[in-house]
């Protein structure tokens, strides 16, 4: 039997389903743990400022997926409010 296997062979897998992915994380520890460590005094005193750059850099990221621009309406704005059902008296008479 011949198995067509071209398919699978054109798509590239993503960096995190990789097998680089484990060793960009073990450097990542490893670099780490020298961080912390050797130079334990330089990273507490940069660790608030690299918080407040973290702010603004997570606003940029996480905005850019929006896919709209400014002139177009928000999602809510184009469906009109669902009306409530009545609701009925707690007691036994209805």
């Amino acid at each position: 039997m011949n198995y067509d296997h071209s398919q699978y062979d054109m798509q590239s897998k993503p960096f995190w389903g990789s097998r680089y992915s484990i060793g960009f994380l073990v450097m990542g520890a490893i670099a780490l743990y020298f961080l912390l460590t050797e130079h334990r005094a330089h990273f507490f005193y940069a660790f608030p400022f690299l918080l407040l750059l973290a702010c603004p850099l997570m606003h940029l990221f996480m905005h850019r997926g929006h896919g709209r621009s400014h002139n177009q309406p928000h999602n809510h704005e184009k469906a009109a409010p669902k009306a409530l059902p009545p609701v009925k008296p707690a007691g036994g008479a209805s």
